[in-house]
């Protein structure tokens, strides 16, 4: 423990990300369908991913597993390998990346996007290792590419073939080329206040690609999963590996020094902080890891969720920010919204003559909620109640932006977050005081 104390943040993290991806490859091999993880994992990799797949049923509980430690194992090569520096990013990056390994990215559809920032790396002459949270954000349009490589123009899939693969490689190259610069820019549009900056960009990508290749083709937008698909579940599997996995962090924070009022510190502090690790110590980030964790699965267990794989991912996606902002402090308000929201909407859908699908445990809720929380910096500061204004505000926008990418985009979420701050923020700016401002003007009196 003592050599674990003495790392760097970006080695701390680097060892962060190998635990997680073992963690997932022992997940595989302690699944009761183990025998077939390879077979399944052949299925995850030949289906169309397009959102919601529920990896579970696509390939099995092992399979699933195994892309999200073989993807988590390659991604820490590109850190290890290009001697990349890992920092709050990187966490959110990888932890996000390994969050959708469960329903819609695999070891097959990362790679184009991927080699399209090594091209712009090369024709901006910078070093590769400072683009690979650029590379891993670039997979969040995957389900795209896998569609191009396997039915594309068609409604139902073909197969790899050379001709959908060619595209996809062209396509990818374009995403990872732009993308940078997209991600230099996107925190001009929603000003810090969306946790998941990168959506932006790559949503508005899957915008314009659905536009071109489908809306203004003529071709037609292949069907969502069936919905039956998304009931393979279990509530077990999912509860005793985030209970295993958040458990070993809390013990092991506790090991590297992390005392109580250590954590209270970071939960009560009036400061808006984007980066834990570095301002508190690798100890108390790490249980914050584990402690929100906890928090996540602890709500998702209590509105009834259904643990299917897109649920397991999504705590992954959610956890993400746990390195950037995100605390149960902040992050609270933004469940309350949502509950309310759904049970206000409940109430009127049926006064209106209409059909209410948004209830707290739905599926489209359940993942549209994963992605408000990357709203906390509205709670941080200017207080729980706009945080909770904010997170109703995602809750009915969240479910109608997917017809803009076509189903394509897994930063669905995190794209309306923004689109949130654009609206939003402005009038914040405005007319409301910040909690800082109300605390001074208080004092005064």
């Amino acid at each position: 423990m003592k050599k674990i104390k003495s790392l760097s943040e970006s080695d701390f993290l680097k060892l962060l990300f190998g635990f997680l991806s073992t963690a997932f490859l022992i997940g595989a091999v302690c699944m009761p369908d183990r025998g077939t993880m390879f077979t399944g994992l052949w299925q995850i990799v030949s289906q169309p991913s397009k959102i919601s797949t529920n990896y579970f049923a696509v390939g099995g509980y092992a399979a699933t597993f195994l892309n999200m430690a073989l993807v988590g194992y390659l991604c820490l090569a590109l850190y290890a390998g290009l001697k990349a520096t890992a920092n709050n990013v990187s966490t959110l990056a990888f932890i996000l990346t390994l969050g959708f390994c469960s329903w819609g990215i695999n070891i097959i559809n990362m790679w184009p996007s991927m080699l399209g920032v090594v091209i712009y790396c090369l024709a901006k002459k910078e070093k590769l290792g400072s683009q690979v949270n650029a590379m891993l954000f670039s997979t969040g349009i995957a389900p795209l590419i896998t569609d191009l490589m396997l039915r594309y123009p068609n409604a139902e899939p073909v197969g790899f073939h050379v001709g959908g693969i060619v595209l996809a490689l062209a396509v990818g190259f374009c995403i990872g080329f732009f993308l940078p610069a997209g991600l230099a820019n996107s925190p001009k549009v929603h000003k810090g206040f969306d946790l998941y900056s990168a959506a932006f960009p790559v949503g508005m990508t899957a915008f314009f690609l659905q536009a071109t290749l489908y809306k203004t083709m003529g071709v037609a937008l292949p069907a969502a999963p069936d919905a039956s698909t998304l009931q393979v579940a279990s509530r077990l599997t999912v509860n005793v590996f985030c209970c295993a996995v958040f458990g070993i962090c809390i013990i092991v924070a506790f090991v590297l020094g992390c005392r109580p009022k250590d954590y209270w510190r970071l939960i009560v502090d009036p400061a808006l902080v984007t980066n834990f690790s570095s301002t508190y110590g690798n100890a108390v980030f790490l249980m914050n890891l584990g402690v929100y964790g906890l928090f996540i699965l602890g709500y998702y267990n209590l509105v009834g969720a259904t643990f299917n794989g897109v649920t397991f991912g999504v705590i992954f996606c959610m956890l993400a920010c746990c390195n950037s902002g995100s605390h149960p402090g902040n992050v609270w308000p933004i469940m309350l919204g949502y509950v309310v929201a759904s049970t206000v909407f409940g109430w009127l859908a049926p006064l209106a003559g209409g059909s209410f699908t948004g209830a707290v445990n739905a599926q489209a809720i359940v993942v549209g909620l994963c992605y408000a929380n990357g709203l906390s910096p509205i709670a941080d500061k200017y207080g729980w109640r706009f945080g909770f204004l904010a997170a109703v505000m995602h809750y009915v926008l969240v479910t109608s932006v997917p017809a803009l990418h076509g189903g394509f985009c897994l930063y669905n979420g995190g794209f309306t977050a923004a689109l949130i701050c654009v609206i939003l923020v402005p009038s914040l700016e405005r007319f409301a005081r910040t909690k800082e401002e109300r605390k001074a003007r208080k004092l005064a009196k």
